[in-house]
């Protein structure tokens, strides 16, 4: 038997589309109840970008074929990329005993503290959410929260094409410096990372990971 409030399933779910992860996301909050366990989903997206609530058209230059998509998550524009670690964190934040704002700084410091781990020091900002690796983006937040419960998470560059950040004001901030794991000379791969990110995670969250057991979890 799961015990909810003592365990953080996760979910390792390869390449997913963008759409219907979120779809996914919003149905997974709306039907949970006070027994759902708290999950944490792995994986990466094709090509898009994504406008986030206070997201703003002319942030969006020159996408070219690489689609647009207005969510319902906090922030700006940003990009998603296979190479690009995303982790969408399902988390009952009243039973969690924390805020939003204590979430945001939560999910920057397993970021931190992974990269640390790879001898990459790195760092928040008090007003511009996300990590940052000598003025260069490394990881992007972006949450939503509903009925007290969290979906959308956070997005680590590993080793991916950078160019189409290019094509945007990242997060709102024309010429903003974005840089990956691999562009800092360490060699890796996004696998290794999201193991290490949801240990951090966890034990940010003081939780027991417990993988996802059965099938392999289908977004809608």
């Amino acid at each position: 038997m799961i015990d909810a409030p003592e365990v953080l399933i996760v979910r390792r779910l390869g390449l997913q589309d963008y759409r219907s992860t979120w779809r996914t996301m919003q149905s997974f909050t709306e039907q949970r109840d006070s027994g759902t366990a708290d999950e944490l989903w792995l994986l990466e997206h094709p090509p898009v970008y994504t406008l986030g609530k206070a997201g703003r058209s002319e942030h969006v230059i020159d996408p070219g074929g690489i689609p647009v998509i207005a969510t319902d998550r906090g922030g700006q524009v940003t990009y998603h990329g296979p190479g690009q670690l995303v982790g969408y964190l399902l988390l009952d934040l009243p039973r969690a005993g924390i805020g939003v704002k204590r979430l945001v700084h939560l999910l920057e410091q397993a970021v931190v503290d992974l990269l640390t781990g790879y001898g990459i020091e790195s760092s928040a900002r008090l007003n511009a959410p996300g990590v940052y690796v000598e003025g260069a983006k490394i990881a992007a937040i972006g949450l939503r929260v509903r009925r007290g419960c969290s979906f959308h998470g956070l997005a680590l560059n590993v080793d991916m094409d950078l160019e189409p950040f290019s094509r945007i004001d990242p997060c709102g901030y024309p010429g903003l410096a974005v840089t990956t794991v691999a562009r800092l000379k360490v060699p890796t791969t996004v696998g290794p990372v999201a193991t290490g990110l949801a240990g951090q995670i966890a034990r940010s969250l003081a939780r027991r990971i417990v993988p996802a057991r059965g099938p392999r979890y289908q977004v809608l």
